[in-house]
């Protein structure tokens, strides 16, 4: 069977910048050296499956849903409680996840047959109300959770950082636990991103698609919209789910702020838009340009208003300064969206193929 399931990147240049993208990640540890290069690595990582499993539900479902980081924070709690209350072991670490795909199951199934019958925009306030229901209850249990201040907790020990799989580096860097992390994270999201890859394309993926674009058509048709939109729905959660047990797992943390907070909802949203929605490959490109700028955009814009300054530029040095990065980050997005409103995936993609 085709690994990208006969839906490759469509365009040379899209093929490369997939490519490079991917290289990138597959050696980034021998590539960049430091903590923080390798961390910006797995978030990206983590990222690319959260959003491209977004974009099952946005881009290719229709169903605006602002209930996807809840998702996220029940794979993020499911592992890092079980975790902390059982012990660090494989047993629990499996415990965790298989509650929190049982869960994330349950509230999907909630959501989806409850609310999936209204319009779209009633819906999408549902989910906004459900994901802050949530987030405030993860705030106040904290006997179960932590509260604000969240968990820490140990991972199996074949993971942490003092554990060395090999007494010698390779290629300069010590394969220890970290190490083992960050690739069993990088090879998950690539399994799961194939899985949904062969989802979209297979042909419950084309009912979505015709469901989003006439779905009295499609139920005219003998479709049933709804148990499409709520199998999507499922889809989606268990995507979100995997990318929040992925992430508890590398920070060896949850709490509210990283794991349920409304911000990793937009930050989503803007990684599938820039991205081009209705394209897993958009989602990819999305995730990896907003991680890196919201890495390094700040210790750029640093640079260039130091530069200013020592060239005795007027007004440049306050403009470049970086506390204004969000500024420039927003920007970045109207211009992307206004010039490219199919997305990046839509600008590289070859005039015939459009």
């Amino acid at each position: 069977m085709n690994v990208l399931s006969g839906d490759p990147p469509r365009g040379r240049a899209l093929q490369i910048l997939i490519a490079v993208i991917v290289a990138l990640l597959a050696l980034a540890p021998f590539l960049f050296p430091g903590a923080k290069a390798l961390n910006v690595a797995a978030k990206i990582c983590v990222m690319i499956l959260l959003a491209a499993s977004y974009d099952v539900l946005l881009g290719y479902a229709g169903i605006v849903s602002f209930a996807h980081v809840m998702f996220f924070g029940v794979g993020a709690y499911g592992v890092g409680l079980a975790l902390y209350g059982l012990g660090a072991s494989w047993a629990a670490l499996a415990a965790g996840l298989v509650l929190a795909f049982a869960l994330s199951l349950a509230l999907a199934l909630a959501i989806g047959l409850f609310s999936l019958r209204v319009q779209s925009i009633f819906f999408a306030m549902v989910t906004l109300a459900v994901a802050y229901a949530f987030n405030v209850l993860a705030s106040q249990l904290s006997w179960l959770t932590g509260g604000e201040d969240g968990r820490s907790f140990k991972v199996p020990p074949a993971l942490q950082p003092g554990f060395k799989w090999l007494d010698h580096p390779i290629f300069g860097v010590q394969a220890n636990g970290k190490l083992m992390t960050y690739y069993l994270v990088f090879a998950v999201v690539l399994v799961a991103f194939l899985v949904l890859l062969r989802v979209v394309n297979s042909p419950f993926g084309r009912v979505l698609q015709a469901i989003r674009e006439n779905p009295f058509r499609a139920e005219a048709l003998g479709y049933r919209t709804v148990f499409h939109r709520t199998l999507a729905t499922c889809i989606s959660a268990l995507g979100a789910t995997l990318a929040g047990a992925l992430s508890a797992l590398w920070l060896r943390y949850v709490g509210p702020d990283t794991a349920l907070s409304f911000s990793i909802q937009v930050d989503v949203l803007v990684m599938v838009v820039v991205g081009g929605m209705g394209s897993l490959y958009g989602a990819t490109i999305g995730a990896a340009l907003f991680v890196l700028a919201e890495s390094y955009l700040q210790d750029a814009m640093g640079a260039l208003s130091h530069l200013a300054a020592d060239a005795h530029l007027p007004l440049l040095p306050a403009l470049f300064h970086p506390d204004r990065w969000l500024l420039w980050l927003g920007l970045a997005f109207v211009l992307a969206v206004y010039f490219a409103p199919a997305g990046i995936v839509g600008a590289l993609r070859p005039a015939d193929a459009k």
